[in-house]
């Protein structure tokens, strides 16, 4: 069986400027996929065959991905510019598997155990995601800079920190993952009480 494994995606942060509230709002969505089989390795196989795409060639068992906007509202008084509100929005997916055959009630309790810790496991990284938010708001709070007319140069500095931000919450993603993928650790773990004999 090839290894499968859990995912997260993160799309790239989106920077557009306009009127703000310094505010951050955060929209959840879960989907699901329908996997069949009639033992734990036939789902697990089922899951690698159907799952969501990670990479090129390979499928995970779940994944959590998101799409970051901030809208900024900077402004110039006596050649100052400044950051008076920025307004950032996350939309936040789940996408996980969901048992669409009749289990026996053994391998239904299986599948439970299994599919409680890949949730647990997902929604720890959309609480890493929605951490990076709040982190992102207070990095660019009170920016100020002399400046042109357009503040060309704080939107840049703006944009600098919002991306720092977002790469330092990245490596904690990855860094998640490697813990959790490894051998012996809690996905392999998952895995292997599923399809369990």
């Amino acid at each position: 069986m090839r290894r499968i494994g859990l995912a997260t995606i993160a799309a790239a942060c989106v920077l557009s400027c306009g009127a703000a509230s310094a505010d951050i709002r955060v929209t959840v969505h879960a989907r699901t996929y329908d996997v069949s089989g009639r033992t734990g390795a036939e789902l697990a196989e089922a899951m690698n065959r159907q799952g969501p795409k990670h990479g090129f060639m390979t499928r995970a068992i779940a994944d959590t991905s998101y799409v970051v906007n901030w809208d900024l509202d900077v402004d110039r008084v006596d050649g100052v510019c400044r950051l008076r509100g920025a307004d950032g929005t996350m939309e936040l997916k789940y996408t996980f598997p969901r048992l669409v055959s009749p289990p026996t009630p053994q391998l239904e309790r299986r599948w439970r155990r299994f599919l409680a810790g890949v949730h647990a496991h997902e929604h720890h990284h959309g609480r890493i995601a929605k951490a990076m938010m709040r982190a992102t708001d207070k990095s660019i709070a009170g920016l100020e800079m002399a400046d042109n007319w357009f503040c060309t140069a704080t939107r840049r500095e703006a944009r600098r920190r919002i991306n720092d931000v977002y790469a330092k919450y990245e490596a904690r993603q990855n860094a998640f993952d490697a813990r959790e993928h490894r051998d012996g650790g809690h996905v392999d773990r998952l895995v292997h009480a599923l399809i369990k004999n």
